[in-house]
């Protein structure tokens, strides 16, 4: 499938474009310096703040929320490109809200709900997070051990959850729990909507990630939440958050090649003008080879992510299509960020450069919304029942 963007559509990306330019690459270099000296490299409030300032006064913003909240409700295709122009830069930042969340809450939310915490999201005047991982589990739904039961009109959570991002920012958290150790994720799985300082919800320990990020360990302690908290029905919270994680895998895939973009063009720059024994990089076959390679799968990965967003745009299933983006964009552009390191030598390994945080970030997406060995798995298993 071939998709062309509308004319609007292309004007967005190229304004997005300009705004990764002009707004994210010249904050770079405070970021790898956070990097370098081991502290995260979130933005400040002194960085964001004019950045978001810059979102609302260029229209981007909610880009994929209801218009009734807002919004631009923009299909998927239109986010693509959105979404891999800011794969280029290390800088972390991301156009309020954060699409996953968006849509699970689009998806399955009370009215009372929408008002109370999707509206305010989709605004940019609320933040969230999600917890769904365990340790000792991970993301397997067959290992979930946290439980949500019953004690008459509320819910009382008690476990453990991992690798959670940006909850102690977040207003709420969407908490996946077992109300039916029976069923699991065949209908034993709710989603429950945990506000922030809720009793019995602790956040435990920070643990620091490759690429300056942090991740949070969770406990539930007798966590008692309301059953107006339950998002969607009572043991139908594995669909939804199905949804979620689909969205979020072809965001990755979009980022991966705006990554690989930036690496290619780095290496084709310094290609170019470094010369050694005589002859310049780029005439020389190996780099020439990587140079091809990266170009042909930035370009196969992009037909990819921006087919799988066409089919969910018109409303197919394109869970396998997410796996296939999530195992081939993270492995392309961790392998097109190497060839590009290796382009630079020496300098290709410092901290100076982008291209090792780069590295590092690439590294962590081929574990987390999956490994990637787990989506094989789950390739393969689709693709033989085809032929059954």
């Amino acid at each position: 499938m071939t998709v062309e963007l509308s004319e609007e559509h292309a004007m967005l990306r190229d304004l997005v474009a300009k705004f990764v330019d002009r707004e994210l690459m010249p904050l770079e270099t405070a970021v790898l310096a956070r990097e370098r000296s081991g502290q995260s490299i979130g933005l400040t409030p002194e960085e964001e703040g004019p950045l978001l300032a810059k979102c609302r006064e260029l229209g981007l913003w909610a880009l994929d929320a209801p218009e009734a909240f807002g919004g631009a409700d923009l299909p998927a295709v239109a986010l693509m490109p959105v979404n891999e122009e800011l794969g280029r830069t290390v800088t972390p930042f991301t156009f309020p809200p954060d699409s996953p969340n968006l849509h699970m809450l689009m998806q399955v939310a009370t009215d009372e709900q929408k008002r109370k915490y999707l509206e305010p999201y989709a605004k940019g005047e609320a933040k969230s997070a999600i917890a769904i991982s365990e340790p000792g589990a991970g993301g397997d739904p067959a290992g979930m051990m946290t439980r949500a039961v019953k004690d008459g009109g509320d819910w009382v959570i008690n476990g453990r959850k991992i690798w959670i991002s940006r909850i102690p920012h977040a207003d709420f958290t969407i908490v996946m729990a077992l109300t039916d150790p029976e069923k699991r994720a065949r209908g034993g799985i709710t989603a429950f909507i945990v506000e922030k300082d809720t009793p019995g919800l602790i956040i435990e320990r920070e643990i620091p990630m490759l690429g300056g990020h942090r991740t949070y360990e969770v406990v539930f302690e007798d966590c008692r939440v309301p059953e107006s908290q339950v998002l969607g029905p009572v043991g139908q919270g594995f669909a939804p958050m199905q949804l979620r994680l689909t969205i979020r895998r072809l965001q990755m895939g979009a980022w991966c090649v705006g990554m690989a973009r930036r690496a290619l063009q780095m290496m084709c720059e310094h290609a170019k003008q470094r010369v050694t024994f005589g002859a310049k990089l780029a005439d020389r076959q190996a780099v020439q080879w990587w140079i091809a390679d990266a170009a042909t799968k930035i370009h196969a990965c992009r037909l990819m992510v921006m087919d799988a967003a066409a089919k969910q745009d018109a409303g197919q299933d394109v869970r396998t299509e997410a796996s296939m983006i999530k195992v081939w964009g993270t492995e392309m552009a961790a392998e097109v960020i190497d060839h590009a390191m290796q382009t630079f030598g020496a300098m290709g390994v410092t901290k100076e450069l982008p291209l090792q945080l780069m590295a590092q970030k690439v590294r962590v997406m081929r574990v987390y919304e999956g490994p990637s060995e787990v989506h094989r798995m789950v390739i393969a298993r689709r693709t033989l029942a085809q032929f059954g």
